[in-house]
């Protein structure tokens, strides 16, 4: 077996993963399954493989690119040229014997080579094939699936920046990792039912569908209350306050989601009056009432630092925090004692973000050198029909 030198001991244990996916979606998908014990063959084409190899800045302190470190960890790469007959026959002996196999080529493109849904499941019933497109299979097959696009045509580009400013992205691909999540999601839900039932089966989604879905309450905005939301910079539509506040010396997210928190606000920055204002007296009054709201809560924030403030708020109990850099943010983590980093093979990643307290996640191999277990994964095949 591949998982001879360090043998899994997750929940996926025994499982294999033909992950002919690039870029981020897929791979995010199939990280979180080695995490879980899955063997996960990552299949790359001649040259220079997945392209996140190639996105460049940052590099690690040896060269290699960052964005593919971060997803990439706990699986074996092999280079198939599906062009060519002896590694197409390779690629098609690792479809044939994979529990999971998922891709994110374009709609239909892996036909050709016999290695769509149709064509793996006639060899393989009990395969559980997982495609990742953009737009879907029917008339968005052809528009290619960045991230940005689809935070562009998804509608949230025009919910991010300011009001009365221009769209802006997502500091992350954020439908990309999303997507990820529900695909990994819809793989382990077939694999259970596979358990029952002895029966495979394809599972497709696309970014533009899962960027309605991780748009929530902004699409049900549209769908049920016939507003279709805007940019409102750091603002939330619903909820006053929930948004950064100047301070003394910065600005410190404030939150008050709730009556009760509302209350802990007032009381703790010395203005208990506020409680008794009618136009105060509920979120949805104090959403009416947010311009003459602001600036009573700015007055008493000026008077101390962010510092002095968030060690008074967050004892009393309201929600806040200083906006951090990336680093700041890891450190917090630390701090808090969620041991967010760890290191297969000396590569530091972002641990899995789920405790398991039978079945802890692992963390067996660094993200793969290109092609480094291509003459293991080809012996085991061969070994293994």
């Amino acid at each position: 077996m591949l998982d001879e030198d360090q043998p899994a001991t997750g929940p996926l244990a025994g499982v294999v993963v033909a992950d002919f996916s690039r870029i981020l979606a897929g791979p995010y998908a199939t990280m979180l399954l080695a995490d879980l014990g899955a063997t996960v063959i990552k299949v790359e084409g001649p040259g220079t493989g997945d392209d996140t190899r190639t996105w460049v800045p940052p590099r690690s302190a040896d060269g290699t690119a960052t964005y593919y470190l971060a997803i990439n960890r706990g699986k074996r790469s092999i280079v198939l040229d599906l062009a060519d007959p002896a590694d197409l026959d390779v690629a098609q002996r690792l479809a044939a014997r994979a529990d999971v196999m998922i891709e994110n080529f374009k709609p239909g493109g892996l036909a050709r080579f016999g290695l769509d849904h149709e064509t793996v499941a006639a060899g393989n019933p009990r395969i559980i094939y997982c495609s990742i497109s953009g737009f879907g299979t029917a008339a968005g097959a052809a528009l290619p699936g960045y991230d940005l696009l689809v935070q562009a045509t998804s509608g949230l580009m025009s919910l991010t920046g300011a009001a009365d400013g221009p769209p802006y992205r997502a500091g992350v691909a954020v439908f990309d990792v999303i997507t990820g999540l529900h695909a990994a999601v819809a793989i382990l839900a077939a694999l259970q039912h596979r358990e029952r039932t002895g029966e495979g089966q394809k599972l497709e989604t696309n970014l533009l569908s899962a960027a309605l879905s991780g748009l929530v309450n902004q699409t049900s905005a549209v769908l049920t209350g016939e507003v279709v939301p805007g940019r409102l910079g750091n603002a939330h539509l619903s909820l006053f306050p929930y948004e950064p506040l100047p301070t003394g010396d910065g600005e410190l997210i404030v939150i008050a989601a709730n009556d009760g928190q509302f209350r802990r606000l007032a009381i703790a920055i010395g203005a208990p009056e506020l409680l008794e204002d009618p136009r105060f007296g509920s979120m949805g009054d104090r959403n009416a009432h947010r311009d003459e709201l602001r600036p009573l809560l700015l007055a008493r924030l000026a008077t101390k630092s962010a510092q002095e403030w968030f060690d008074i708020l967050a004892p009393a109990g309201v929600p806040c925090g200083p906006i951090n850099t990336i680093d700041d943010g890891l450190a917090l983590a630390e701090r808090l004692g969620l041991d967010p980093v760890v290191a297969p093979g000396g590569v530091l990643s972002v641990r899995n973000p789920v405790t398991y307290s039978a079945t802890p996640p692992s963390y067996r191999l660094p993200p793969p050198a290109l092609g480094a277990h291509g003459a293991e994964i080809r012996d085991w095949l061969l070994a293994n029909p």
